[in-house]
């Protein structure tokens, strides 16, 4: 039986005019810990005397005294890691974190890998890390060597081309264009499955895309409509958002196969923790202009 006591009330703060009100001890939804590093406000503490029975991944944190977590850090908005201090922000780091205190885990604690697209999976199937939070689409292919908890956030794969650029706005205006994403993500696969692009090209990271289609090298990125915003917000004057998504994703928490305890704690936080749900979203991706709210976590 899971035993989750959450030491002290959380701290009180307004954000997006939001009143945060506390949850009750003995749930994992309680809040247990910070926000986005080297932030003052608190959206909750980190959880004290924690039990989770039958989790090898919990086991494991618990013998290192430590997390280590798989993240992004190309992605503003989501999951991004500043050149100059090495902070990360987001708000898939922030859930990351909200996860890693209400098991106890506090931001001195955990460790940040950041894993290319392409080998997510592998990297939970060998243990490299605890968890992963990064924009990862659940879907059935994944399903067959990873488990998921989430979903924590739905979005659309989407298109991103250069602010000049009036030939494309959406999917089937990409005939003899070419388009950038990321080695095995999940946007790329259907654009060469459904649609008909002149070329592709793939990189480890979508920030090389941006390179590219900067340089005029390729005509427009795809990925979930959630990661473009925030290239959109960082150079407004030079890229843009072109048509409506043309898709459905369902971003989860990546876990070793078989640990239902965990997947059951983290879909029991998310759903007990509106309120720090909606002031993570508002924090980081609102203001680049995406629009959402919290999915019912069922996984």
């Amino acid at each position: 039986m899971r035993k989750t006591r959450i030491a002290g009330a959380f701290a009180g703060i307004a954000i997006a005019a939001i009143a945060l009100t506390a949850c009750n001890s003995g749930s994992p939804g309680a809040p247990a810990g910070g926000g986005d590093e080297g932030s003052d406000e608190a959206l909750w503490q980190v959880a004290s005397d924690v039990s989770l029975d039958g989790s090898p991944t919990f086991e494991r944190m618990t013998a290192r005294d430590g997390v280590i977590i798989g993240v992004k850090n190309d992605q503003p908005g989501l999951g991004y890691q500043d050149a100059a201090t090495n902070d990360r922000s987001g708000f898939d780091v922030e859930i990351a974190q909200w996860i890693a205190a209400s098991l106890g885990f506090g931001p001195d604690q955990i460790t940040y890998e950041t894993i290319p697209s392409a080998n997510r999976e592998q990297a939970i199937v060998n243990g490299d890390i605890d968890y992963y939070v990064g924009t990862y689409s659940i879907t059935d292919s994944r399903k067959q060597q990873i488990d998921f908890a989430g979903p924590y956030l739905i979005t659309g794969q989407g298109l991103l081309v250069a602010a000049d650029n009036d030939d494309i706005n959406g999917p089937d205006d990409l005939t003899g264009k070419i388009v950038c994403s990321v080695t095995g993500s999940t946007p790329l696969q259907r654009i060469r499955d459904e649609y008909t692009p002149g070329d592709t090209v793939e990189y480890d990271t979508y920030s090389q895309c941006i390179d590219q289609l900067l340089a005029g090298s390729v005509d427009a990125i795809t990925t979930d409509q959630a990661i473009l915003a925030g290239y959109v917000a960082q150079r407004p004057d030079e890229l843009k958002i072109a048509g409506e998504t043309f898709s459905e994703e369902r971003y989860g928490v990546g876990l070793e196969k078989g640990d239902s305890a965990l997947k059951d704690h983290i879909n029991t936080l998310f759903n007990d923790g509106g309120d720090i749900w909606t002031a993570l979203f508002d924090r980081n991706l609102a203001p680049a202009g995406i629009e959402g709210s919290q999915p019912t976590a069922d996984e």
